[in-house]
This record gives C-alpha cells, sequence and structure tokens, in this order.
C-alpha cells in the first residue's frame, strides 16, 4: 500500500487499489486450498467483483501466482537494502534491523510463505528464476553483515546459520493458533534468531 500526505502534514496510509485487493485474497485462498482449489470466480467474489472482471487486473491465476512470488521477493530485497543502507557501519544494529524486518515478513504475510514452500515449481522457469536471483542477492545481505559481525566465522557457515534462522522465522504459517499475541511472538522469534546468530561466537 502507498501512503498519502494527509492535513497537518501527517501520513497516512492509503486504502489498497483493487489490484492489491485481489492480490491479499488470491494469497489467502491459495494458501488455505492451494492453487488448483480456487477458481477466479471465487478469488472475485472475495474482493466483490465478477471471476471475468479479475482479466481487467491479470491475465489469470498464474499471472497472480507470479506476481506474488516474485513482488515479495522484490520487497524483501528491497526492504533490506534499505536498512544496509541505513546502517551501513554498525554490523550488530543492522542484523537486528534485518531480523525484524523479516520477522514483520513471517508475521503479516504468512499466506505468502505457505505458497512459496507449495507452488513456487508452478512459475513459469523465467519467474521462477527471478525469484530465485532475488532471494540469493537478500540472503547476501545477510551472510555480509553476520560475516561482520562475527569474522571469524567461515562464509559457508555463515550462510549456513543464515538459512537456519530463515527457516526458523517462516515457520510461522505452522504454528496455527499456538501463536501468542503479536508482540509476545516478535519478542520470541527474536531472541530465537539472535540466540542462533550468537551461537556462532561460540563455534
Amino acid at each position: 500500500m502507498s501512503t498519502q500526505a494527509a492535513p497537518g502534514g501527517t501520513s497516512r496510509v492509503a486504502a489498497p487499489t483493487r489490484r492489491e485487493q485481489i492480490l491479499r485474497e488470491a494469497a489467502r485462498l491459495f494458501a488455505e486450498r492451494g492453487f488448483h482449489g480456487v477458481g477466479v470466480d471465487e478469488i472475485g467474489a472475495a474482493v466483490g467483483i465478477s471471476g471475468p472482471g479479475l482479466y481487467r487486473h491479470f491475465a489469470g491465476k498464474d499471472a497472480m501466482l507470479a506476481e506474488l512470488l516474485v513482488g515479495i521477493s522484490e520487497r524483501l530485497l528491497e526492504g533490506g537494502r534499505a536498512r544496509v543502507a541505513a546502517a551501513p557501519e554498525d554490523a550488530e544494529v543492522l542484523l537486528a534491523a534485518l531480523v525484524d524486518g523479516h520477522i514483520d515478513f513471517a508475521l503479516d504475510d504468512r499466506p505468502l510463505i505457505t505458497l512459496h514452500d507449495r507452488e513456487l515449481d508452478r512459475l513459469r522457469d523465467a519467474d521462477r528464476r527471478k525469484v530465485r536471483q532475488l532471494q540469493r542477492q537478500y540472503v547476501e545481505l545477510w551472510v555480509t553483515t553476520v560475516r561482520d559481525l562475527h569474522p571469524a566465522t567461515p562464509e559457508s557457515e555463515a550462510r549456513a546459520a543464515v538459512h537456519a534462522v530463515f527457516g526458523l522465522l517462516n515457520s510461522t504459517p505452522h504454528l496455527g493458533s499456538g501463536l501468542p499475541g503479536r508482540g509476545a511472538t516478535e519478542a520470541l522469534l527474536r531472541r530465537l534468531a539472535h540466540g542462533a546468530f550468537g551461537a556462532l561466537a561460540d563455534g
């Protein structure tokens, strides 16, 4: 969603566009029932338009899936790069910012985690390669930061630690109703992630 200036100079979050609404509902339905278990008409009904009306926004379900998975990979990388730019010389602060940013993703975009796990292979080859390329770049931001903070850690070990922390944080869709409140969950995931990276100093 975009932000707009409000009276008095403050900013406000703009209402989601129709395209954003469609993608949000498509992600939810695909995650709940699988890509092939959801029809265009059902996605349309979820946002209050006819199934055929969706084709004014997307060529079809395949296009929605591609935009969801490529889009979240782009947003994660852009967010990571912005955090690097904001803390270029303090690896500890930067790692904390990267962890917090990924926790927000893990809590706010759980349907997209499920989609990635189940449906990535359904993308066209070009879109799947794009997702993988974006993900590799995102991982390297973390690996560089971890090695700056723990310079004695071999690159292969730092990369393994990053992937392990991603696995930990991205487990949120599997926790179901077992999640405590938002604040408590954030705090727990933060402790676990930093604990994992802190263990590198003991190696």
